[in-house]
């Protein structure tokens, strides 16, 4: 299947649709931003009220298959009930983040494919978008990119020899179980515009069976501004045409890094020439309804991705926890966007990064002065500086309530 229409097909589905006809987002009432708010006291509550109350995913990080499908099971029923589309993230790939700051996953591949099995088996034949593993293409275990430059994941024990082609078995096999249901969209990590280059994404998700799949998300847990974001979306998916269409080597597909150049985004319309020739060079004719597309994550790029100041930390961490950040462009399927199906908030907004040391030894983030929380949990700074910079603001009716408003 291919794109929000596919959820629309077929009498086993109803889903109620708007008056500009896209159905319905899933905003879950059991999230856990409002399991959140309810140890919070004050403002704190009210910021994390007040993010409740917009569309987000919901994240699957273990369990035992039983557990799996039992909770996705519950979830899933809870959107069917109201009609609309919830947002699923399948989050236990084995040597998941490779030890980092959100580390963990299945034991091997086999336990994987029994958790993801019961992930599809809780879902049947409901409606649902499956964000399905993130960070699994751009951090692979002993994975060599198409330059031959092997990548700093090198996770001890195990056979390293087969790490990485276990990933894309775990991968290609993950699609299979999920796209078989009718009416799930499934989505494949694409990375961001600030990591890997169109034909480096293109090459990962062609060998993780992304033509099975509808497409490929971006900027998850990222901050890289919309401009920048829909600009990469459009490359990766003429980048995949060009390769399994006319053979085209990945490494000749144009890139935020050549022609263009990153920091300028006034240069990537050269990036955008430079495909347009490539496309006429092999005779190849795009075709935004049958090629990819992507989903992307607008939960905290409404000001962009932060730029601190050159040598002002041995190593920012720009991806962790950065100050000043905004709330983006609200969840919607309403994109009009010949490469895009959807915005939507994939990361949590006001649950952490991490820990962020920027370099130092810590304990404390040395840009704001305190020890940001564990990846994952609630993090009330922020959380009020997504909701006073978003961009575009939030309206009167969505802003935090007054201590005296919702309890």
């Amino acid at each position: 299947m291919s794109g929000y229409l596919s959820l629309l097909a077929g009498a086993a589905l109803s889903v109620t649709v708007p008056d500009h006809g896209q159905p319905a987002l899933f905003t879950n009432p059991e999230s856990t931003t409002r399991t959140a708010a309810e140890r919070l006291e004050g403002d704190a509550r009210q910021d994390a009220l007040t993010l409740s109350r917009f569309p987000s995913a919901t994240w699957f990080a273990g369990g035992t298959p039983d557990e799996i499908e039992k909770g996705v099971d519950r979830l899933v029923g809870l959107a069917a009930a109201e009609n609309s589309i919830p947002v699923l993230v399948a989050y236990n790939i084995p040597e998941r983040d490779c030890a980092l700051y959100s580390s963990g996953g299945a034991d091997e591949t086999e336990s994987y494919l029994a958790w993801i099995k019961a992930f599809s088996a809780g879902i049947a034949n409901r409606p649902a978008i499956v964000v399905l593993e993130p960070d699994s293409l751009g951090i692979i275990p002993w994975y060599s990119s198409l330059d031959g430059s092997l990548g700093q994941c090198q996770p001890q024990g195990g056979d390293k020899n087969k790490a990485a082609s276990n990933r894309f078995i775990q991968l290609t096999t993950a699609v299979d179980i999920l796209s078989s249901l009718p009416n799930v969209q499934v989505y494949l990590d694409g990375t961001g515009s600030s990591w890997l280059a169109p034909g480096e994404a293109a090459h990962r998700l062609i060998q993780a069976n992304v033509l099975k799949a509808d497409g490929y998300f971006l900027n998850v847990s990222n901050f890289e501004s919309d401009a920048r974001v829909t600009a990469y979306a459009r490359w990766i998916s003429d980048c995949i045409a060009l390769v399994t269409g006319r053979n085209v080597d990945p490494r000749e597909c144009p890139s935020q890094y050549s022609p263009a150049t990153f920091d300028d985004v006034e240069t990537w319309r050269a990036t955008d020439v430079a495909y347009d020739a490539l496309f006429a060079r092999f005779n190849l004719t795009r075709d935004p309804a049958s090629q990819k597309r992507a989903i992307i994550d607008t939960s905290r790029n409404g000001r962009g991705s932060w730029a601190p100041k050159v040598g002002l930390h041995s190593d920012p961490e720009v991806w962790c926890n950065p100050p000043a950040r905004g709330l983006g462009r609200r969840p919607t399927m309403e994109t009009r966007h010949p490469y895009i199906d959807a915005f939507l908030w994939i990361k949590i907004p006001g649950e952490s990064d991490g820990e962020c040391f920027r370099g130092t030894s810590g304990p404390n983030d040395p840009e704001r002065g305190i020890n940001a929380p564990p990846a994952g949990s609630w993090f009330p700074e922020q959380a009020r500086e997504l909701i006073r910079y978003a961009v575009p603001p939030l309206t009167d009716s969505q802003r935090p309530k007054s201590k005296e408003g919702e309890r």
